[in-house]
């Protein structure tokens, strides 16, 4: 299982290098423009991304109480998001910096987990309050298939305006058997 994580990770940092090579062809009020999407336009769809991660990072983070996950210090001391369609990144640029910087540390978080980590109940709340307890493995699993859900409206969007964001299958990430 541990394997499948390793693997949504750098799928997920690849295709968000992916997003922002399409992105950066992109006027900046066409990333912003209204596209009638959940979060209105590509612009709101990237930073919701970065949002819903750092909640995660942020709720992984506190979970830690060993201190055994060093890559997830830095997100104790980032602010959490006031809601899922906060814009902490103003425009493509800082949007690019803050996502690398995420993709980083989840790449190296997810290569310091174990397979015992994946069994340990982690507690959390909602944004609305409402606390939870579920698996670390469970949580993974809703963490990348999150990410990969609102690429794939990012990439809708970008088709929609006449953009290609490239081949997207997590196929392409597989090393090929022997």
């Amino acid at each position: 299982m541990l394997d499948h994580f390793v693997l949504h990770a750098g799928y997920n940092q690849w295709m968000n290098g992916n997003l922002h090579r399409a992105a950066s062809g992109m006027p900046a009020e066409e990333l912003a423009a209204p596209r009638g999407a959940f979060f209105d336009s590509i612009l709101g769809t990237l930073n919701h991304l970065v949002v819903a991660d750092t909640i995660w990072l942020k709720r992984f983070a506190a979970a830690d109480e060993a201190d055994c996950w060093s890559a997830l210090r830095p997100m104790r001391g980032e602010p959490m998001p006031a809601s899922l369609d906060a814009r902490p990144c103003p425009d493509l640029a800082a949007w690019w910096n803050r996502r690398q910087a995420l993709d980083a540390l989840i790449v190296d978080w997810i290569g310091q987990l174990d397979a015992a980590d994946l069994d340990r109940t982690i507690a959390y709340a909602t944004m609305r309050g409402d606390p939870h307890r579920k698996r670390l493995a469970h949580l993974l699993l809703h963490f990348f298939n999150h990410q990969t859900h609102h690429r794939g409206q990012a990439t809708t969007l970008f088709s929609q305006a006449g953009v290609d964001v490239g081949p997207t299958d997590l196929l392409l990430r597989i090393p090929t058997a022997p």
